[in-house]
């Protein structure tokens, strides 16, 4: 049941986090196209608004949240330089990327790009090169999944890229409220741009969450996603009617209806509690 996968996430984050009592009635919720949808208040863990929130499914680059915590955690210099190499490149789907092969750059700024742009080849960079190499990256990024009791989650990549990289809206949450606690992903993941040097060129990367560039919304954490199998998606923790809130989008059809779910849920929210994000 859902609602029991709820409270056992609420204890498994029991600081500061309240349960819900047992005959809290079901939320109603705006009509999304996103297939699977969780929206939780992030101070209580009340679910306002949930769409199959308990099924397995390919999340796509949404895996970079966690492969971010995974390298923080090792704490490597953030100052030590990458290259990215051939092997950074995509294999699996033949992507492009705007990040050339012999790009030498920051460890921090490898993670910036990764979270900021979703760039597949700086996500890569960061799993190759950790010790270990990239087997051991994936294999503490699972041992990391089960901690947090992640029981519907798996990674097989860094990148995202594989479908086999899968997990239900309620671990998102979870995996969203534990990617919170680290400063360098809120910061990294909702800056609007950022620009890197690659020999004499300068190249300009673009938030893949257009949201942060709107003055409308308050946005603390993001992450976009999309391949074949995921289709378009989005976490993030944002401030909706002056409440807290975490938003996962699965599965969202068209281009821009990730976007237009989530307009449509701050707009249904500051409608049910009459204030203004």
């Amino acid at each position: 049941m859902e609602m029991s996968k709820g409270i056992v996430w609420l204890g498994l984050l029991a600081a500061g986090w309240l349960g819900l009592a047992a005959s809290s009635p079901a939320p109603v919720r705006p009509t999304l196209r996103s297939a699977f949808a969780l929206v939780l208040d992030q101070s209580t863990g009340q679910s306002l608004v949930e769409k199959q929130a308990g099924v397995a499914v390919p999340i796509a680059s949404l895996t970079k949240l966690m492969t971010a915590m995974v390298l923080l955690d090792a704490r490597l210099d953030p100052r030590e330089l990458l290259t990215i190499t051939s092997e950074d490149k995509d294999s699996l789907r033949h992507s492009r990327s705007r990040l050339p092969v012999g790009t030498r750059l920051p460890r921090e700024q490898a993670l910036l790009l990764a979270l900021l742009a979703s760039e597949n080849r700086a996500a890569h960079a960061l799993g190759r090169t950790y010790p270990g190499g990239l087997s051991a990256f994936v294999q503490a990024m699972n041992a990391k999944a089960r901690n947090l009791g992640l029981d519907g989650t798996h990674f097989e990549d860094p990148t995202g890229l594989s479908s086999s990289n899968v997990a239900t809206a309620w671990d998102l949450a979870r995996l969203l409220q534990a990617a919170y606690a680290y400063p360098e992903i809120r910061d990294f993941s909702t800056r609007p741009e950022t620009t890197i040097q690659s020999g004499r060129r300068s190249i300009q990367f673009p938030n893949t969450n257009a949201l942060v560039r709107n003055r409308h919304w308050s946005i603390g954490l993001s992450k976009t996603g999309y391949i074949e199998e995921a289709g378009r998606c989005l976490v993030m923790q944002a401030m909706l009617a002056n409440r807290p809130v975490l938003v996962i989008l699965l599965d969202s059809w068209g281009k821009y209806s990730r976007l237009g779910d989530a307009n449509r849920i701050k707009q249904w929210m500051e409608a049910r509690l009459g204030a203004k994000s």
